[in-house]
């Protein structure tokens, strides 16, 4: 588990098993914030998954918490977006997901042995087509659309008015009970 924490200036843990390339020297200290210090043993890179590696952690002897530094993955050209119960750690270039971090009371958290993205949906389209909206919304029909707009239920439904001016084929064959005889 590792700590997001605005306040620290580096990346550090006091887990060496962690790292999957370090660099052992002594140079110097870090303080913590009731003014006690910790010796730095190293640096180095963290793998914790396949996905998600690390540079230039320290590792730093006493310390009772793996900490990310929030500075320094903006400096790695990264973007961090807090949210009520989670935050995202993405590219800032690309926009792509690196990882996820969860609110645990009033801290974030990433725990990078378990990186699912699963609850994390794209649900935005730019269509304006309302036969697309009603096949894509399990052919609701036009009505429900009107109110799904109307009420402000969906976001990034586009503010059209839904009209039912054709039958839609997949509709149609659904409300088929059985195919009609031959006529004799």
């Amino acid at each position: 588990m590792w700590y997001l924490d605005i306040g620290c200036s580096r990346h550090m843990t006091s887990g060496s098993k962690k790292f999957s390339k370090i660099s052992h020297k002594v140079s110097g200290h870090v303080t913590y914030g009731d003014n006690n210090r910790g010796k730095i043993l190293g640096t180095g890179k963290v793998r914790s998954s396949s996905v998600v590696e690390i540079e230039d952690v320290l590792l730093v002897d006493g310390l009772k918490h793996n900490l990310l530094s929030i500075s320094q993955l903006c400096d790695k050209n990264l973007k961090v977006t807090f949210e009520a119960n989670h935050c995202l750690i993405c590219h800032a270039s690309t926009n792509e997901l690196v990882f996820v971090g969860k609110r645990i009371q009033n801290i974030y958290i990433v725990d990078f042995e378990n990186t699912s993205f699963d609850f994390i949906a794209c649900l935005f389209a730019k269509n304006v087509e309302p036969w697309i909206w009603h096949k894509r919304f399990a052919h609701i029909h036009m009505g429900h659309l009107n109110k799904l707009v109307s009420k402000n239920l969906v976001t990034g439904l586009p503010d059209i008015k839904f009209k039912p001016d054709k039958l839609c084929d997949a509709c149609q064959k659904g409300k088929q009970v059985k195919t009609s005889f031959k006529s004799k």
